[in-house]
């Protein structure tokens, strides 16, 4: 099962794979050889979509990404990112024209490729504008070094400025059951412009697969122990919507993660979710989710439901909060 990122004419599997989780961010990550695995397991599933960016690691995820998929390289479509200082996320944010070109040169010989598929901006810089942006990629499309421009976590504005300059192919933000911020400005925007929409976070960092609860606890160096919406009495308040995903996952046969990734394959036709994961059962469970069919009545019980129950928890701890939706 295919879809299109928006009018770009790109054609990606219906879900994606997020590698990030891999061997960063949310606690030990796997051996190489196994992450290699389960990346080209993904592949074997029908995947044909795989994100990843330099500040993973930094460096070490889009590495490992090159060396999983370089077999079948011209089977897929390797999305990764710019935008950080060093590619260091702690290090503040460094989308200057000469640091683009730097990081695109870089993150090809890291994925053992001649071209990226998707080069997203990872969030917007304040520092520089984005039509030096836009301009900068749409050199590096010019040189053949990168096929499709994309944003990440950048608002309204600052994508129409980014597609005067050079037509933005997807936006990947977080979107969920339990974050629909982009429903209000974004979507519209996207829609309207013809721009595909990649969810990042589907699950709500594996909330929604209801394997966590408030006793639950995490590795020492898991971003969610930092994440508000993770604190313990947050996870209690938040129990409601996944024993409501429970019970709508019963009738379908379905499990929770597999309804929270086709409620959102159902909201448009481009929307395109990268759940992460390292376990190839999960893997599994998630792409089966494109097959299954949420009807009107559904959406509509989800969406009444939610209506009814109200999310506690900011979803970044304050310093990281002031970097998104610009």
């Amino acid at each position: 099962m295919h879809r299109k990122l928006g009018t770009s004419g790109i054609e990606v599997s219906a879900i994606g794979f997020g590698c990030m989780g891999l061997n960063f961010a949310y606690g030990p990550g796997l051996a190489k050889q196994e992450a290699i695995a389960l990346i080209r397991d993904a592949f074997a599933s029908g995947v044909t979509f795989f994100d990843t960016a330099e500040a993973y690691g930094p460096f070490t995820n889009e590495e490992l990404v090159g060396e999983a998929l370089a077999p079948i390289r011209d089977q897929v479509v390797i999305a990764t990112k710019f935008g950080f200082k060093n590619g260091d996320p702690t290090a503040g944010m460094d989308s200057r024209p000469e640091r683009i070109r730097e990081v695109a040169d870089a993150s090809l010989k890291r994925l053992k490729t001649d071209r990226i598929d998707l080069f997203y901006q990872h969030r917007v810089d304040p520092n520089v504008r984005m039509e030096d942006v836009a301009g900068t990629v749409k050199d590096l499309i010019r040189e053949g070094k990168v096929k499709h421009f994309g944003l990440s976590e950048a608002g309204a504005q600052s994508i129409r400025r980014a597609h005067a300059v050079q037509p933005v192919t997807a936006l990947q933000s977080e979107y969920s059951l339990w974050w629909r911020e982009p429903e209000a400005e974004v979507l519209p925007t996207c829609e309207e412009l013809g721009i595909g929409f990649v969810a990042f976070s589907p699950l709500g960092r594996g909330f929604l697969t209801g394997k966590i609860d408030e006793n639950t606890s995490f590795a020492k160096d898991d971003f969610r122990n930092i994440v508000p919406r993770f604190s313990p009495e947050a996870r209690k308040a938040n129990q409601g919507l996944v024993e409501l995903l429970g019970t709508i996952a019963e009738t379908k046969r379905a499990t929770p993660a597999q309804i929270s990734l086709a409620w959102l394959l159902a909201q448009k036709s481009w929307i395109v979710p990268i759940p992460g994961t390292t376990k190839l059962h999960r893997l599994k469970e998630n792409v089966r989710a494109a097959a299954i069919e949420l009807t009107a009545s559904d959406l509509r019980e989800i969406g009444d439901a939610l209506a009814r129950i109200t999310v506690q928890g900011d979803r970044y701890p304050a310093h990281l909060a002031a970097r998104a939706g610009k």
